[in-house]
């Protein structure tokens, strides 16, 4: 039986969400990848045990993380059950729904069948009465803004949800999704979106803007670009990397030399700092206390505890921000 470490939040940042009561510490930990019917049980719970253990109180989940689609949520559920179900309470749980789920016109989008059938699909699997957050997972152009908004809304009454989130919006649109929710007083109070050194499209979309503007908490899943952004590559692609075993998000098409000597420039200064480029990456997307949290993915608890190393050292200077910015721009 799993026992929590006493002394887990006395090192670890958190930041409120926006205007809203609700905070999240300072990295959290996502189940994107490493939590499937690939992963090995035993992994996964020592990632989620060093997490909390570290104080890191939020998981973040969706319906089809896996491989295969649902078998994440279902592997976290059995370690609430078998070991950390006793600690509930001191747990931020997030899940989404919005990609391809299940056969025939029911099983994707943003219709109100879809967000609610999915939800007690994915509550079930995890064993939980309510998430904490649940989040459109991304916009729908053919389902009316107000049916999905609607729906958010009806699932937090309903009890299944205490916040509600939207992922993968931009500024404008996601302006208009929190006017329907703040009419409806509905609890809306973050957006997950990319956000990384190399992908800075949330500055170019108006949704990092938005955020400000409306007192809406942000989310960076990818901070890392899916491991680019470490020491990982540095010397070509290891055997038991994401992009050997998996090959779906990050693949040897994506890391090209140009890439690979961006990277390698990105540590050297990170070196020079003192830091991982795990560390400085990381620190540069919380550099301007726009975003809440970083959502990090990991395979083993050695690079949890190293990415918990951006709370340490010195904030980016003005002259290292604008050398990471003629960096990638080579």
């Amino acid at each position: 039986m799993y026992t929590a470490n006493g002394a887990r939040y006395s090192d670890i940042r958190y930041n409120r969400c926006g205007k809203s009561g609700l905070k999240l510490p300072v990295v959290s930990l996502g189940f994107w990848h490493n939590f499937g019917d690939t992963a090995v049980m035993a992994n996964m719970k020592k990632l989620c045990f060093t997490a909390f253990d570290n104080g890191i109180t939020h998981f973040d989940l969706a319906n089809n993380y896996g491989p295969e689609p649902g078998s994440a949520e279902a592997n976290l559920g059995k370690i609430l059950r078998d070991e950390m179900g006793a600690y509930r309470d001191e747990l931020i749980i997030s899940t989404k729904a919005g990609y391809d789920m299940w056969p025939g016109p029911y099983g994707n989008d943003g219709s109100r069948k879809y967000l609610i059938a999915s939800l007690d699909q994915s509550l079930q699997r995890m064993g939980l009465d309510y998430v904490d957050i649940f989040y459109h997972h991304r916009p729908d152009n053919e389902t009316p803004l107000e049916e999905t908004m609607g729906a958010l809304d009806s699932i937090v009454k309903s009890g299944k949800a205490l916040y509600v989130g939207l992922s993968n919006y931009d500024g404008e649109r996601m302006k208009k999704a929190a006017a329907i929710l703040e009419e409806l007083k509905c609890p809306f109070v973050i957006n997950q979106n990319s956000y990384n050194i190399f992908n800075r499209g949330i500055e170019h979309n108006g949704l990092k803007a938005a955020c400000r503007e409306t007192g809406k908490g942000l989310i960076s899943f990818c901070p890392l670009a899916q491991g680019l952004l470490t020491n990982r590559y540095l010397n070509g692609i290891p055997e038991d990397s994401r992009v050997k075993t998996d090959g779906r998000f990050l693949n040897q098409n994506s890391i090209q030399e140009k890439t690979i000597a961006r990277v390698r420039k990105l540590n050297n200064l990170a070196l020079q700092r003192g830091e991982t480029l795990a560390q400085m990456a990381l620190k540069w997307v919380l550099k301007d206390n726009d975003v809440t949290s970083v959502l990090i993915g990991a395979s083993k608890p050695e690079q949890i505890l190293d990415n918990l190393g951006v709370q340490k050292g010195s904030p980016l200077s003005g002259e290292e921000l604008e050398l990471i910015d003629r960096i990638c721009a080579e």
